[in-house]
């Protein structure tokens, strides 16, 4: 896990997929934080994505690292209300903290569970994670 953790990090910018009813949404992400051993994210409560993770919380991450490497992640984001977990992701984050603060009502954290994780390569063997 920790080596995806350090990837989603160069990469800056990653991708989320959710599902709104039959219809896929990507939108950009940068936030991704390790807390007691769970790969975490974190968005607003107030965004469409919120109610899409909440309806349906299976994910798919991709991006792209400088150097050409990609990665694909599929797991399930679980929603967790610990303000710990809320404060250690906005600590990691403190561009984010005129938008989010622990504990607001908006500032959600999810983990994720049952993730299967690829690190893919043109020029080397796929890696895979499972957390």
């Amino acid at each position: 896990m920790h080596e995806v953790y350090e990837f989603l990090k160069e990469c800056g910018v990653y991708y989320l997929a959710t599902v709104e009813g039959d219809q896929p949404r990507v939108r950009p992400f940068g936030t991704v934080d390790v807390f007691e051993g769970k790969l975490y994210i974190q968005t607003g409560k107030r965004k469409a994505v919120a109610d899409q993770l909440k309806a349906n919380s299976k994910i798919e991450i991709s991006g792209m690292a400088p150097n050409g490497k990609w990665i694909r992640l599929q797991a399930e984001a679980v929603l967790d209300d610990n303000i710990e977990a809320q404060k250690h992701m906005l600590d990691g984050y403190p561009t984010l903290q005129s938008q989010y603060q622990p504990g607001d009502g908006n500032t959600e954290v999810y983990y994720l569970k049952n993730a299967t994780a690829q690190i893919c390569s043109f020029t080397e063997p796929t890696v895979t994670y499972q957390f």
